[in-house]
């Protein structure tokens, strides 16, 4: 009995908690949009992360001695596991949702809300999974790694979300152009800063 349990995983896996600890009007369905963001990526890779705690604004004390400034907000913090606490996500809805500027930086972010947490929380999950369970990825070489995990994760989810749309469906025949067209400016600008 025991050797043909041994390999099966339990049947419902942990749920990472979403604590709302802030003061600022969501937008409809924030929770659910984080649910269904966790739910596009990988159990194996949340493994570890306890929650999610969406606060108004980032207020760490370890960032004020940081060597580089910070400009702005801060949007999101990955806080590793330490001791017997497990690894959790801190998410600025001040940093998204920018409810101190001008009525069009905010219709902007409010607009833009479901996409740039979906690229905040890929990102903090990248940086859990490459820093807790993957160690075959150098110190070095972890911010491309997690830069790549996110973008690469942003852009599928992306496809998912619109798949059924008009825009979609207009814009993907035109897609490797704008891509090959992006490759070449991406080029020019780096050429460009070795000039300088």
């Amino acid at each position: 009995m025991a050797i043909k349990l041994a390999g099966l995983k339990s049947a419902k896996p942990s749920e990472i908690k979403i604590e709302n600890q802030s003061s600022i009007d969501l937008p409809k369905g924030a929770e659910e949009s984080i649910r269904q963001i966790l739910a596009f990526l990988p159990t194996e890779q949340q493994r570890g992360l306890e929650r999610i705690r969406l606060v108004d604004f980032i207020n760490n004390p370890q960032l004020k001695n940081s060597p580089t400034p910070i400009k702005g907000d801060l949007p999101g913090l990955y806080h590793p596991k330490v001791q017997n606490k497990n690894a959790w996500l801190e998410i600025s809805t001040g940093a998204l949702l920018q409810p101190t500027e001008n009525f069009g930086k905010r219709w902007m972010a409010k607009s833009a809300f479901k996409s740039n947490l979906a690229g905040l929380i890929f990102s903090l999950v990248g940086q859990h999974y490459y820093l807790t369970l993957r160690h075959s990825v150098k110190r070095e070489n972890l911010e491309p790694q997690i830069r790549q995990y996110a973008q690469k994760n942003l852009k599928a989810w992306s496809e998912k979300q619109s798949e059924n749309s008009r825009r979609a469906k207009f814009f993907k025949p035109l897609r490797p152009y704008v891509e090959r067209w992006a490759k070449w400016l991406n080029k020019k600008a780096a050429d460009a800063q070795k000039k300088n």
